[in-house]
């Protein structure tokens, strides 16, 4: 059975992360607002859980996420845990009526891949962060970017590299095309994949196969889709979004299976990711210290290899996707 607690390597790197990782974008407040001394609490109840790894970024609570998780960390030693975050949007004064962050500070993300706005982002988290170094940066979401992240935010990543303040260049999307030709160009040593590589959408599998081929770490994110996989009822969310109804029977189905194997559907949604060996680490939100407990348990629950297989022959596994 997994253990969230345990350390392994990003990829062929030397930055050491746990099994399970703290996402921060809900100390951000996302959808709503939570307190200063919720998100403390939230930080705290991960560090005491063993969880020594933070994953932030400026868009989430525009800047707020990084305040909060710096507030938190602050006075723990530095070599104990590791930090991502990452560049790609800068903040600039002003109102972004389009965010999904609420009681936001009056900033708003400005999308910006160029060299000298990777190196102005990247300062400014390491001042809202209160460090001098973080463990890895991901250019985050280059959808509609990719030449400039090219040209401008990878290169500058590779330099910051060498100069010791980060310790590993990442890309964070919600796809997996545009990483797997970041990977194939030698260009990333890790790869955050959110939504892609779940129990309901294993559409990234073919990059996680290039990955372990070429040692590059992967990162699951968004192993809930939003939500649905931990709570597949009417109204929930896929993908940032109302789930279709054709999603939400598909989750249910795959509970089913769980049910009947006496696993939470929670847990399996959680565990599956690491099946695969090009996956070091999972990431999971909390705004509570309960929600840090129940994905912390949920983790470590014991599965046996007949749910896989069973998934499997239920036709809602791919054939091709590690089980074992």
């Amino acid at each position: 059975m997994p253990d969230p607690t345990e350390r392994v390597a990003l990829g062929r790197t030397a930055v050491q992360v746990t099994r399970l990782g703290l996402g921060c974008a809900p100390l951000g407040n996302l959808y709503r607002p939570i307190t200063d001394a919720a998100a403390r609490a939230t930080v705290d109840a991960a560090w005491a859980a063993g969880l020594r790894w933070f994953d932030t970024a400026p868009l989430y609570g525009h800047g707020l996420a990084e305040e909060r998780l710096g507030a938190s960390l602050r006075g723990r030693r530095r070599a104990e845990f590791a930090i991502a975050t990452k560049v790609g949007r800068r903040l600039e004064p002003g109102v972004d009526p389009d965010t999904i962050f609420a009681a936001v500070p009056p900033r708003r993300p400005v999308f910006d891949f160029s060299a000298d706005g990777i190196r102005r982002s990247f300062d400014d988290s390491l001042v809202r962060l209160g460090l001098d170094r973080v463990d890895v940066v991901h250019v985050h979401d280059p959808d509609q970017h990719e030449g400039e992240a090219l040209s401008g935010a990878l290169p500058t990543l590779a330099r910051l590299r060498t100069e010791g303040v980060i310790g590993a260049v990442g890309v964070g999307m919600n796809q997996a095309a545009m990483p797997l030709r970041f990977v194939d160009a030698g260009l990333v040593d890790c790869v955050l994949l959110a939504g892609r590589y779940t129990l309901l959408d294993q559409g990234g599998l073919a990059l996680l196969d290039r990955c372990a081929q070429t040692g590059v770490g992967i990162i699951a994110g968004g192993v809930f889709n939003s939500g649905l996989l931990a709570d597949p009822a009417p109204g929930a969310h896929f993908d940032y979004a109302p789930a279709p109804k054709e999603l939400i029977e598909r989750a249910r189905r795959i509970g089913a299976v769980c049910a009947r194997h006496d696993v939470p559907l929670r847990a399996a949604a959680l565990q599956f990711p690491l099946l695969h060996p090009a996956v070091c680490t999972v990431l999971t939100g909390a705004r509570s210290p309960d929600e840090v407990a129940e994905n912390a348990r949920a983790f470590a629950m014991p599965t046996a290899a007949d749910l896989w297989l069973d998934l499997r022959a239920a036709g809602l596994l791919r054939a091709d996707a590690p089980i074992a």
